[in-house]
C-alpha cells in the first residue's frame, strides 16, 4: 500500500555511509537513487515514509524535499519559498519550526534566512486559511532551509529524534558508537547468521545488539514513534501496515554473537540495553580482557570499537592494539573490522589493513581498518 502523492524523500547519513544507506534502500525495493555527500534521494509516498523510518538501519533521518531553487537575496528567498504549496501539507494548527544553515552563499545570516522562510510559509498558509492567526498548537513540522553555494533546499523532517535512537540504550561508555555507525560496520563486515561474530570491546553493547537485530531482521524502528505519525497526511493505517510488514519479515535463526569487555560497569549497562531491546535471551555479556579472547570456531568475524585513549591513556591503548593483532593472528579463518582514530593503528596491530574506510564517530575522524578472512 503506497498512499499519498509522489514526492522526493531524502535519507540523510553520516559521511562515508551514504553508499551503505543506498544499498539498504535498494534491498527495500527502491530504485532511481541519487547518492550525494550525506544523503540519498529517491521517490516515495506516505507509506514509504513509514517503511523507511521503521526499517533503515544506517540513515540518520528521513526528510521530505519541498523545493530546491537558487536565491541570492532575501526577496528571492521569500518569493520562492512562498510559491511552495505548504498549505496542502501543513494543517492550520501545525507547529512550524524553521532551522537553517548556510555554506558558501551570499545569504550568510542563518537567523535572517530562518525568519524570512517562516514568514513566507505563513503567507503561503493564508492562501487556504485567509486571515488566520496560527496558534501552532498541533503536530510538529521541522522545516530546514539549507543554503549551499546559493542553492536553497527546503525540507521537512519526518523522523523527530534521530534514527540512531532505537529506544533501548539507557547509557553509553567512552567514545560511544551511534547505532547507525555500528550497523554500517556490520554491513561492511559481510557477517551473516551461521558465522560467529565477536566484539571483545562491547562496552554498552551497541555492536552486538545491532548484529542481533540484523541477524534476525528485526526492524530497528519497530519499537519507537516518529514525529510524522501525528501528521494528518500520514494515516494511522499506513503505520500499522508498515509495522505489520516489518514484523512479518523477522526470522528466528540461531545466532553466535560473543560480547565481552574488561569493564564490569559497562557490561551491566549492556545487559540492561539488551533486555530493553528484547534480545536478552540471544545475547550474553562476559567480563574478559582482550588478552583472554579465544575461539574454537574455524571462521568468524570480529567487529569492534576498541578504546581511543581518552581515559585509558596512550600507552595502554597501544598495548591493546598490539594484543588485538596478536589475537587476530591466532584466528586464521577470521575477518576483523576495527574502528580507530589512531594514526599508527596498523603499525601497532602488526599488519597493514586490506582496506581502510574513513568514517566519523561523532566528531572524531576515524578509519575502519578492514582485515578480510575467507569469504563465507
Amino acid at each position: 500500500m503506497r498512499e499519498g502523492p509522489a514526492g522526493v524523500l531524502i535519507a540523510t547519513a553520516a559521511f562515508g555511509i551514504e553508499g551503505i544507506t543506498a544499498q539498504e534502500l535498494r534491498a527495500l525495493g527502491y530504485s532511481g537513487l541519487a547518492v550525494e555527500n550525506g544523503r540519498v534521494s529517491f521517490a516515495g509516498k506516505a507509506a514509504d515514509i513509514a517503511r523507511c523510518n521503521i526499517g533503515l538501519r544506517t540513515a540518520d533521518r528521513l526528510l521530505v524535499k519541498m523545493a530546491e531553487f537558487t536565491a541570492t537575496d532575501f526577496e528571492e528567498l521569500f518569493q520562492q519559498t512562498k510559491k511552495v504549496e505548504w498549505e496542502t501539507f501543513i494543517p492550520e494548527d501545525g507547529k512550524m519550526h524553521v532551522t537553517g544553515k548556510s555554506i558558501g552563499s551570499k545569504l550568510a545570516s542563518v537567523p535572517d534566512c530562518q525568519s524570512i522562510v517562516k514568514k513566507a510559509i505563513v503567507e503561503a498558509m493564508r492562501r487556504r486559511y485567509p486571515g488566520a492567526w496560527f496558534a501552532e498548537t498541533g503536530p510538529v513540522y521541522r522545516i530546514e532551509a539549507a543554503i549551499v553555494s546559493d542553492r536553497v533546499t527546503l525540507t521537512i523532517d519526518t523522523t523527530g529524534p534521530g534514527l540512531h535512537k532505537r529506544g533501548h540504550l539507557t547509557a553509553r561508555g567512552e567514545a560511544p558508537l551511534k547505532e547507525t555507525l555500528a550497523a554500517a560496520m556490520i554491513y561492511l563486515s559481510r557477517w551473516r547468521p551461521g558465522r560467529e561474530l565477536a566484539d571483545p570491546f562491547c562496552g554498552s553493547g551497541t555492536i552486538p545488539i545491532e548484529a542481533a537485530l540484523m541477524g534476525r531482521n528485526i526492524a530497528p524502528g519497530i519499537g519507537r514513534s516518529f514525529v510524522s505519525e501525528s501528521w494528518p497526511s500520514m494515516p494511522a493505517a499506513v503505520w500499522r501496515e508498515a509495522r505489520r510488514e516489518a514484523r512479518a519479515s523477522e526470522r528466528k535463526v540461531p545466532l553466535e554473537i560473543r560480547a565481552s569487555d574488561a569493564d564490569p560497569a559497562v557490561l551491566e549497562i549492556a545487559g540492561q540495553n539488551a533486555a530493553r531491546s528484547g534480545l536478552s535471551q540471544v545475547l550474553s555479556f562476559r567480563k574478559a580482557s582482550i588478552e583472554e579472547f579465544s575461539s574454537t570456531a574455524r571462521n568468524g568475524c570480529i567487529v569492534c570499537n576498541p578504546p581511543y585513549g581518552m581515559r585509558t591513556g596512550g600507552t595502554q591503548v597501544e598495548k591493546i592494539y598490539r594484543t588485538l593483532g596478536e589475537v587476530y593472528r591466532r584466528l586464521p579463518g577470521w575477518s576483523l573490522f576495527a574502528l580507530s582514530p589512531h594514526p599508527d593503528f596498523e603499525k601497532l596491530f602488526g599488519r597493514r589493513a586490506d582496506r581502510k574506510r574513513k568514517l566519523y564517530n561523532g566528531n572524531i575522524e576515524c578509519n575502519l581498518f578492514q582485515y578480510f578472512g575467507p569469504r563465507i
